[in-house]
């Protein structure tokens, strides 16, 4: 999607919601989608309605963007997303963060449905995301600007942020949540992951596998944006529990955890501070 017309809808945005710049734009994973019904003076954009963005065909992802106010905090959220394996491409996938950045969001919390791999993780566990490990072999910035100077860059040594990661730990720590922590894996999918890939991905520091938020990470650190992430652990990987995997599973384990997902998101959102209002919309340039 072309810059300007990521400027473009990030002006309808704002034009609807009479945003400013909000203090963080929030991505809801699978059958995470209920903290936006706590988003007081709602208003709500479908994702057919903003140019450029794709809908989400998976059960468990409205497809709407919600701006508000939770915890006295202005937010964006990113009610679902679409994903690679829904047959788009990973540049596509990333469209809606664009237009958060263009929007003003400089903070980008990421969240999820994934796998358990470590053995102490269980469904319904919450994960703070402290790396990840890109197996979905695709980046959505290949190929980004005309010459390698114009290539955006994240710097993938800090995607995620410490001090957000810390705010997180004190938001748990406030709500009474237990908080684990660990590497999230990303795949590609479709197809949920053979016992022997799971056995892969622990080998190589996985705890936790999933098939979504690497390519919003990744250009959030090039808009140089700051990022924390979520997992909520809504099975156990394929080869370490019993039973077959399935969606429904995933969307009950993840519903299941809902309520004690949205305390610990409000609870971090009432920590952060009111946003920079730099009004800029471009990639960083990182050598």
């Amino acid at each position: 999607m072309r810059t300007d017309a990521v400027a473009r809808a990030g002006a309808a945005v704002r034009a609807c919601c009479s945003a400013s710049a909000p203090a963080a734009a929030i991505v809801l994973g699978s059958g995470l989608g209920g903290l936006a019904a706590h988003i007081e003076h709602a208003k709500r954009i479908p994702f057919s309605d903003l140019p450029g963005v794709s809908l989400p065909t998976v059960r468990g992802h409205v497809g709407e963007l919600v701006h508000g106010m939770l915890n006295g905090r202005e937010v964006l959220c990113l009610a679902g997303r679409a994903h690679l394996y829904e047959g788009i491409t990973s540049a596509a996938t990333v469209v809606p963060i664009r237009i958060a950045h263009a929007v003003g969001a400089r903070v980008l919390v990421v969240t999820n449905a994934a796998g358990g791999i470590r053995g102490d993780l269980a469904p319904g566990d919450l994960m703070l995301i402290q790396d990840h490990v890109n197996m979905m072999w695709r980046n959505p910035l290949l190929g980004a600007g005309s010459a390698p100077q114009g290539i955006p860059r994240a710097v993938c040594g800090d995607c995620y942020d410490r001090a957000l990661a810390e705010q997180m730990r004190a938001a748990a720590r406030a709500a009474k949540i237990p908080l684990a922590e660990g590497v999230y894996a990303a795949v590609q999918g479709p197809s949920y992951e053979t016992p022997s890939e799971v056995r892969m991905l622990r080998a190589l520091g996985a705890d936790a596998v999933g098939m979504s938020t690497v390519p919003e990470v990744l250009v959030a650190r090039a808009l140089g944006m700051t990022v924390v992430g979520v997992s909520c652990i809504s099975n156990a990987a394929s080869g370490i529990g019993l039973g077959k995997l399935s969606h429904a599973e995933v969307l009950a384990a993840t519903r299941a955890a809902g309520p004690r997902f949205e305390r610990l998101i409000a609870a971090f959102v009432s920590l952060l501070a009111a946003p920079l209002r730099t009004g800029t919309t471009g990639e960083r340039p990182v050598s």
